[in-house]
């Protein structure tokens, strides 16, 4: 008796609303985490919501845990060290990512968040993601982005935290 070959799980599409996470110690030195399928692009955390009914902030917190290991703990979120920016960025998702979404999807909506960590927090990379990670000054971080929304987000970072340089 010969047995059907096993059905390969084909991953379900992507929804095309996900969270940008700028990760910052509180010398507002920004980590950046490097792409494994794509040398060069280094970038802050982001991800796609799991289900329609993961809000924003739990997709944020569970791909800082995912990409980084960095799990902030209750008083730490309670002191606001997650902050949700209430910026929505609309884009066009790259070619080279579309085969991951439903046919037809081409634009994404990104909702910006900020979470501070002590200096010298500890990373481990998710290794099928990401090949390196660097804590860099916000400046340097933000020339290093190769995506305008990331760059433009971690360029907003002291005014957004209302402290040193570009603060209001």
């Amino acid at each position: 008796m010969t047995r059907a070959p096993a059905a390969t799980a084909v991953p379900a599409p992507k929804l095309p609303v996900s969270v940008l996470v700028v990760i910052h110690d509180p010398e507002l030195r920004v980590l950046l985490i490097e792409r494994a399928a794509q040398p060069g692009f280094w970038q802050s955390v982001t991800g796609s919501l799991d289900h329609p009914d993961e809000a924003p902030s739990q997709a944020a917190l569970r791909e800082v845990a995912e990409e980084t290991g960095i799990v902030p703990d209750a008083a730490s979120l309670r002191a606001g060290a997650l902050r949700d920016w209430k910026i929505v960025n609309e884009y066009e998702i790259y070619p080279v990512w579309r085969h991951r979404y439903a046919p037809g999807v081409w634009k994404n909506r990104e909702h910006v968040f900020s979470l501070q960590v002590p200096c010298g927090t500890p990373v481990q990379l998710s290794e099928h993601e990401h090949r390196a990670w660097i804590w860099l000054p916000w400046q340097d971080a933000a020339a290093r982005c190769f995506s305008a929304s990331n760059a433009g987000a971690i360029e907003q970072l002291p005014r957004r935290l209302g402290v040193g340089a570009g603060a209001d």
